[in-house]
């Protein structure tokens, strides 16, 4: 076990954990919500530090992140737990999981050891996924810090729902934010996360890119009946477009059933296609379609002159149509961070 980073001690062994914005009061010999933060003797730990459930390395368009190094690869790695436990999970068995019961399945790789893979297997960086990052928040932080040394970079794959303090702590060592919007309402968030505010993750979405200057990209699982809306899912992008920039990255991805809502449809194509004619309305340069392999949407135009920049298939970088950071074509500048590639 490692010792917890933010939490304060309440009295009579109670402790009030300070990580996420659920802001658990936790007793003595108990777990928070998430089930990785335990009060041992009115002390708080993290019981999952350095427990690695998957590891692989994959390319960064799988986050997606499509304007972070487009074809690079990266060091992807998760824990278990969850501080939202979405009905609808994609990633149910590991994010689902009764935590302490798994952890004598899960292998144990250092913070060195995981800097050390990465650069072995020639990643850019390394990116923490498959479950919430936040809740690994020690040993995240410690390997940052240690990536940062040897020139990797880093990324988040967030629900977002931590607190300031833990974005503070670790912002100077992130590079690049990979959010989730599931929503534009309390009710739509209580429906899909049990979470009955939102205004909260839009302050880290915003900190994160403002603050700390990360490279942010916000991914909506469009969700049938739930989260279609077309007056919420305006609202959304309006606010992508006003609080984060126009030329903020966002994907709106097509939902297969899952878990606990496996009763309802796949999300149509034509679903897709409304909200992303929604996102280029209010003004958003760059709206992606995701989990709809094949689809044009899939790939970066510039916004200028509308030439194919960026063509993709299968997470498969075909087309490169970029000289540095602009517009092959018409040398408009693209927002993110682009390398030259032989394609």
């Amino acid at each position: 076990m490692k010792p917890a980073l933010l939490y304060k001690t309440m009295g009579k062994g109670l402790v009030r954990c300070h990580l996420c914005q659920r802001l658990c009061r936790i007793a003595p010999g108990e777990k928070g919500y998430c089930g990785t933060r335990k009060n041992l003797g009115g002390k708080l730990f993290s019981v999952i530090y350095g427990r690695v459930s998957s590891v692989r390395i994959s390319p960064i368009e799988i986050k997606p992140l499509f304007h972070f190094y487009p074809g690079s690869q990266w060091l992807s790695m998760g824990s278990l737990g969850c501080n939202l436990l979405c009905p609808g999970c994609q990633n149910w068995e590991i994010a689902h999981a009764e935590v302490e019961e798994g952890l004598h399945n899960l292998q144990l790789i250092s913070p060195e050891e995981s800097v050390r893979l990465a650069k072995e297997g020639n990643c850019k960086g390394i990116s923490w996924t498959y479950n919430e990052p936040t809740l690994w928040f020690e040993y995240t932080l410690d390997t940052a810090k240690m990536a940062r040394e040897q020139g990797l970079l880093t990324n988040y794959v967030t629900n977002a729902y931590m607190t300031l303090k833990a974005l503070d702590r670790i912002g100077p060592y992130l590079d690049a934010f990979r959010a989730d919007l599931k929503g534009f309402s309390s009710q739509t968030y209580e429906r899909i996360a049990n979470i009955s505010k939102v205004r909260g993750i839009l302050r880290v979405l915003e900190r994160a890119r403002h603050f700390w200057g990360m490279h942010v990209e916000i991914v909506t699982n469009i969700m049938p009946t739930i989260n279609d809306q077309e007056s919420e899912l305006k609202q959304m992008a309006k606010w992508i477009h006003d609080s984060l920039g126009p030329e903020t990255p966002w994907h709106v991805t097509r939902f297969f059933p899952h878990f606990r809502l496996a009763h309802l449809c796949p999300t149509s194509v034509g679903m897709l296609e409304r909200a992303r004619e929604i996102g280029l309305e209010v003004g958003l340069s760059y709206v992606y379609l995701g989990n709809a392999p094949g689809h044009p949407a899939e790939d970066t135009y510039c916004p200028s002159c509308k030439k194919l920049l960026i063509e993709r298939m299968n997470y498969r970088l075909v087309k490169y149509r970029m000289s540095a950071n602009r517009c092959k074509y018409c040398g408009h500048a693209i927002a993110g961070c682009f390398e030259t590639t032989s394609l």
